[in-house]
């Protein structure tokens, strides 16, 4: 583990084309039985194996169950709203009868703001079994299936734009990106329903991809990855090879200039390596991690080792020298990219939702290859602080980049920047993308192999595999205790985080196979009813960046459990700025519930704009006590300066 100072089924045939102009009242729902797994149910090589469905369940009143609560009765509720107000639907509808009738509405790949909605619900429906959307679906799905070209192909910027042709523009109109949104949205609804009219859909749009661009067919590439690991996961449901080697011919196709520069250049495409030489994170982040993601998934699938090789040296490229420590990526505006080796300044970090986003998926997929608990710690720490910190308290507004430093003054109308969260954009992918992640969250806490149980995230729940069921109690991330009592026979294994130096494990009715040691997994065999007691130390913590992050030399971050604090102004008194603090490395920490209360000293104003002072405190500097919140809740009290990393006294 890097140390923290570093962070910073068979083919389906048979199915009807649905003609362009059938009427609402032609539509057909065709549901079978649903397939019981989650976002990533590899066939081949992974080390392990993620959990059917609903064999893994968050407790509601936990951190990521309130949150996934949360998720389904406002977050995507609102993105389905959002859907109509933004004109993402109105999109759709402008080519049904004759279109297109009236202008294309938002940014040409807006049709990937309902792919992700539709993928969100597909796994509610799975979790939960609700029937809310019915009506949309079947609405959605009539829709498609007018709008969609008799030979599969569906991209309603391209079909109702004039003089707009067909992936003539590869760097620019997001077709295949969109296109595997559409796919990842069937295979979920697929999943979680049986719902047969998406996949459908979807089959035919894959079908056009693997024809127009196989083996001895244009050779064209995407300006934004995502069709790859879309392609594989249609594999992985309907067990039709050809599109595992159209994803194939996808990935291998990176790195040759196909895209050519365009306006940012080929590393902002990720067309400037090929992927086994591409092992520095670079170019637009987002871009980067959903292609790395579909490397990944294709090492999954044909286990070339020269594909995971490559991976892990771009993963510690990525997370070891530029991550920020709330587990962001991106630290430039310019392009939404990667910086250069350390270059992460908090107070201009993009760190964009989608990215934290991709980088958990990311990480999910090298820890089903590898069964290395460093993945599992990247994943956690992007969920509760940069992805956690990304929706408001009342799940409908939002921050699209995170940054960890918002100055005094900062006039808060930028979207790129904003003080409060928005309840949309203009750019609105990280809305639904967080919701398709909450709705599927749960999928991500576990895995079974043939000795047992694994659990990765620490949560409550209760999870199932290999003939062992455990049940979880904690409160964590605030609380350390964790309960857990099995029935069954296998081995549980349990991450222990790595800053868990002082962890505890008891265990009655089992036996240790591996004791608790940071960064690696407790390890018990289980026989009948076995109890198994964790005790994690919550102490709270200041940890330095490397020297090399220079923005924040001289500063500290405070940190419990896996949660990074920041200070919010809203708790400052009067007369006091966020900038003035200077934190007392020496003096005891407080914890007052999920807060922190700190201590060290305000420097009072001065009217030079570079006054010289001594490095010691100086006599007017006022001894204080201040509160440091979760960095996952601030802005949820209204517009105020922030920050995460501290200036020593």
């Amino acid at each position: 583990m890097f140390p923290i100072v570093f962070f910073l089924l068979c083919r389906v045939r048979g199915l009807t084309d649905a003609p362009r102009g059938q009427s609402r009242g032609q539509l057909v729902s065709l549901r079978t039985t649903p397939t019981p797994a989650g976002p990533v149910a590899p066939r081949r090589t992974a080390r392990l194996t993620p959990l059917p469905s609903p064999a893994a369940r968050l407790a509601r009143g936990s951190f990521l169950g309130a949150w996934q609560e949360l998720n389904a009765d406002a977050t995507i509720g609102h993105c389905v709203d959002n859907l109509e107000t933004s004109g993402v639907l109105a999109n759709f509808r402008r080519l049904v009868d004759g279109g297109p009738q009236g202008a294309f509405q938002g940014f040409w790949f807006a049709d990937s703001d309902l792919y992700k909605t539709l993928e969100a619900v597909g796994w509610e429906i799975g979790r939960s079994g609700t029937d809310r959307w019915a009506e949309l679906l079947d609405d959605v799905a009539g829709l498609l299936e007018r709008v969609q070209e008799p030979d599969g192909y569906l991209n309603t910027y391209v079909q109702g734009t004039p003089g707009e042709q067909r992936f003539a523009r590869p760097d620019y109109t997001h077709e295949l990106y969109c296109a595997g949104h559409l796919v990842q949205a069937a295979v979920a609804l697929h999943r979680g329903s049986g719902d047969e009219r998406f996949l459908a859909v979807a089959r035919r749009i894959a079908d056009l991809i693997v024809r127009e661009f196989g083996d001895d067919a244009r050779a064209l590439i995407d300006g934004h990855p995502e069709v790859e690991t879309a392609l594989i996961e249609l594999y992985r449901e309907t067990g039709d090879e050809a599109y595992l080697h159209a994803a194939e011919l996808q990935i291998e196709r990176r790195g040759y200039g196909l895209l050519g520069p365009g306006h940012f250049g080929a590393v902002y495409f990720q067309d400037h390596a090929p992927v086994r030489e591409a092992t520095e994170a670079a170019g637009h982040s987002v871009r980067q991690l959903y292609l790395a993601a579909g490397v990944t998934d294709l090492y999954l699938e044909n286990g070339d080792e020269s594909l995971l090789v490559a991976q892990e040296k771009l993963w510690e490229s990525a997370f070891g020298t530029k991550m920020y420590v709330i587990g962001g990526h991106g630290s430039r505006h310019r392009d939404e990219a990667y910086g250069d080796p350390y270059e992460l300044p908090p107070d201009r970090a993009y760190a964009e939702t989608c990215a934290s986003i991709a980088a958990l998926q990311w990480c999910w997929r090298l820890l089903l290859a590898t069964g290395k608990p460093r993945y599992a710690e990247e994943m956690e720490r992007a969920l509760v602080n940069a992805i956690a910190a990304s929706t408001s308290e009342t799940g409908t507004a939002f921050f699209y980049s995170n940054p960890l430093q918002l100055r005094t003054g900062h006039d808060g109308t930028s979207e790129d920047a904003p003080s409060e969260r928005l309840p949309w954009y203009r750019c609105a992918c990280c809305p639904p993308n967080l919701a398709r992640l909450l709705a599927s969250v749960h999928a991500y806490a576990a895995t079974g192999d043939d000795t047992g149980l694994q659990l990765h995230l620490i949560t409550a729940g209760e999870f199932s595999a290999a003939g062992l069921t455990a049940k979880v109690e904690t409160g964590y991330p605030y609380d350390g205790d964790v309960l857990i009592v099995t029935r069954g026979t296998g081995e549980l294994s349990v991450r222990v985080p790595s800053w868990a130096t002082d962890a505890t494990a008891e265990v009655t009715g089992g036996k240790i196979l591996a004791e608790a040691t940071p960064g690696g997994y407790l390890r018990v065999a289980c026989t009948g009813e076995t109890t198994v007691r964790i005790a994690l130390p919550m102490t709270p913590r200041l940890v330095r960046a490397d020297e090399r992050v220079d923005a924040v030399r001289g500063c500290v971050a405070v940190l419990r459990g896996p949660v990074v604090y920041c200070v919010e102004q809203a708790d400052l008194p009067d007369g006091v700025l966020v900038e003035q603090l200077r934190l007392d490395p020496a003096a005891a920490v407080t914890e007052e519930g999920t807060r922190l209360r700190l201590s060290g000293f305000a420097r009072k104003d001065d009217p030079d704009l570079y006054p010289a002072h001594e490095p010691a405190p100086a006599a007017g500097d006022e001894s204080i006590t201040f509160t440091a919140i979760p960095y996952h809740s601030w802005a949820n009290r209204g517009p105020g300066a922030m920050r995460v990393w501290l200036p020593l006294a």
